[in-house]
């Protein structure tokens, strides 16, 4: 969206109504050094900004309201009223309202970033049990995403300074993961994570470590053979392309013995395989990031905290983080666009790497 050597105009979702979405994001666009960096743009309403700034009464918030994304205040936040509804606004409580508004928020969002009003998205939290809408019939928020953009596969990678864990399955029941990892999938998540790993993080000849399924990765098939039928294949498929591809490693002593800190990303099985290590080892400074998109998309890496919310306690460094990743994300994607729609330069590029890789 923004001309050459503009701010970029991000979009944030505001999140279930009565989590600490709100919170945190006032927190974080309080500090007015983000408008150095862009105009950000909250989809929600005065009202329930209103009602949460004044749960914060030690920040200092200030926001200009629209309804027109075409002539936004670049000089302060901007708010974009997507509902005048009055809602029953219930900090900590689950409730149908909750989830309404969490999803108009995003859709609201999102159909601005297809149109290109937008130049990335923020979205703070959704809770799964009550955004299950007749309009919105998804699990969450990438497989939403994934439909909207008509993206043929995408990967919910989580990153830090520390360390960047990719997950080949998401938010499914433990039973059905072993059924789920087959080797078409496995090649789907790694093609996109090495593609995202060079365009959106400017990493040339990216090291990605394949976490096992089982424990101790199967031990050579005493416990599972899916490492020796399905994972094995895939990596040695991989490197016979030149892929930087290894394992499978055994998830526990890979986290344990700083094994993870010798690769650009790690993919994991499941869930809680890579991310029980992922949030001990990023300190609540980690984002969630769409990878396999057009568009950029961050978020933070926790959930709605219905138990503190409302109570001007919540720790917005992941948020801030998510939002300062966006821009990051955006740059890293144009210097790569720039650089492979210019053959010349591409050619230069590509010389110095081979040169690089001969010494």
């Amino acid at each position: 969206m923004q001309p050459n050597n503009e701010k970029p105009v991000i979009g944030i979702t505001t999140g279930d109504l009565n989590g600490i979405g709100t919170e945190v994001i006032i927190k974080t666009c309080a500090d007015n050094r983000i408008l150095d960096l862009c105009t950000p743009v909250i989809f929600s309403s005065n009202k329930v900004i209103n009602y949460y700034r004044r749960l914060s009464p030690d920040v200092t918030f200030n926001f200009s309201s629209t309804k027109d994304l075409s002539n936004l205040n670049m000089k302060q936040v901007n708010v974009f009223n997507c509902w005048d509804d009055e809602v029953a606004i219930q900090p900590g409580v689950l409730t149908d309202a909750g989830g309404k508004y969490a999803i108009r928020s995003l859709m609201v969002a999102t159909q601005c970033l297809k149109d290109g009003q937008l130049d990335a998205i923020v979205t703070a939290p959704i809770h799964k049990s009550n955004t299950n809408l007749n309009d919105f019939q998804y699990t969450g928020h990438t497989p939403f995403l994934k439909e909207k953009f008509g993206a043929k596969d995408i990967l919910m990678l989580l990153f830090s300074e520390k360390l960047r864990v990719a997950l080949a399955t998401e938010h499914i029941p433990v039973s059905k993961i072993a059924e789920s990892i087959t080797k078409e999938l496995l090649q789907n998540k790694l093609t996109v994570l090495k593609e995202t790993l060079i365009k959106d993080f400017g990493i040339d000849k990216p090291r990605i470590a394949v976490l096992g399924l089982n424990p101790h990765a199967g031990d050579n098939g005493q416990i599972g053979n899916e490492e020796e039928t399905i994972i094995k294949p895939v990596i040695e498929g991989f490197k016979q392309k030149d892929g930087l591809v290894f394992g499978p490693y055994s998830a526990d002593a890979f986290f344990a013995n700083g094994s993870y800190t010798e690769f650009d990303a790690i993919l994991a099985m499941y869930h809680d395989q890579g991310l029980v290590g992922f949030k001990t080892l990023a300190s609540g400074s980690g984002v969630n990031y769409t990878a396999g998109l057009p568009v950029i998309r961050t978020s933070p890496d926790h959930g709605t905290a219905f138990n503190i919310a409302g109570k001007n306690i919540a720790d917005p460094s992941s948020f801030r983080e998510a939002l300062f990743q966006s821009i990051s994300l955006l740059r890293q994607r144009a210097i790569y666009t720039e650089n492979t729609a210019n053959p010349l330069r591409k050619g230069r590029i590509e010389k110095e790497r081979n040169n690089s890789d001969n010494n």
